[in-house]
């Protein structure tokens, strides 16, 4: 694969989701480089530590869900230094893979062994809305927390706030604190919602709607998404090799 038709690949894969975000600094190459690409190596973040670990790992192209943002101020420029430096390619898609059918909230839902989604997570009125999906044998409080512990590989915050089994549960990945986000779960029924980020609000409003509320890591929430993306590259073309990048779980510290 070359670098051309990786980037020929992205449309075929996300179809109208590039559209939809177009100019909004929601997918781009940070560092682009026409080159042959054997390896793909993938993580949630670009950071330093990232683009070492990919170059350690021999390279061609980075893939990540998130950029190094312009709030985390001057880590981007570093981050381009050392891609240059190491001749890596770097590609990032932040809202495509959130919402693109096979992405990161469908990608925990298969994770967590999920038997049935009804809603995939999407994005429309400019605003977010969680996927929503069924086991069709019910799992207590525990039993829920416990799994998303083995799958995302870190301990996690959880607050039981009925006493009902769990059957329906509304996922958002990443930054999906918002109580509009848990508000809309509850109005559909979930036993449960799980996201990656926790606010004083979203705590309290959980318990006054009597949903469960399970909360990992922005990072381990959102990994699956990437992993699914390198796949689907890889359908394309079996030859690349892919590796994942182990990042540090600060988030849970």
């Amino acid at each position: 694969m070359k670098t051309s038709d990786f980037e020929k690949l992205m449309p075929e894969l996300f179809g109208s989701w590039l559209q939809e975000f177009e100019n909004e600094g929601e997918y781009s190459f940070t560092h682009k480089l026409e080159k042959k690409i054997n390896v793909i190596a993938y993580a949630t973040n670009l950071t330093p530590e990232t683009v070492e670990k990919a170059h350690r790992s021999g390279a061609d192209l980075l893939i990540t869900h998130h950029d190094a943002w312009d709030f985390v101020y001057g880590m981007k420029d570093v981050c381009v230094d050392r891609l240059r430096k190491y001749h890596i390619s770097h590609y990032f898609t932040h809202y495509p893979l959130d919402f693109v059918e096979f992405g990161t909230s469908t990608a925990l839902f298969e994770r967590i062994h999920i038997d049935e989604i009804t809603t995939v997570s999407t994005f429309k009125d400019n605003q977010e809305f969680p996927g929503i999906g069924v086991f069709h044998t019910p799992l207590s409080f525990i039993e829920l927390k416990e799994r998303l512990e083995r799958v995302m590989d870190e301990p996690i915050k959880a607050w039981e706030n009925h006493d009902r089994s769990i059957k329906k549960v509304g996922i958002l990945t990443g930054a999906g604190n918002q109580t509009s986000l848990i508000k809309y779960a509850k109005n559909h029924n979930c036993d449960a919602y799980i996201t990656g980020e926790q606010s004083l609000y979203s705590v309290q409003y959980a318990k006054f709607a009597g949903i469960h509320f399970y909360v990992g890591s922005h990072t381990f929430t959102e990994i699956f998404g990437v992993e699914n993306l390198v796949v689907r590259i890889q359908e394309f073309f079996p030859d690349v090799k892919a590796v994942k990048i182990q990042e540090d779980h600060m988030e849970s510290c």
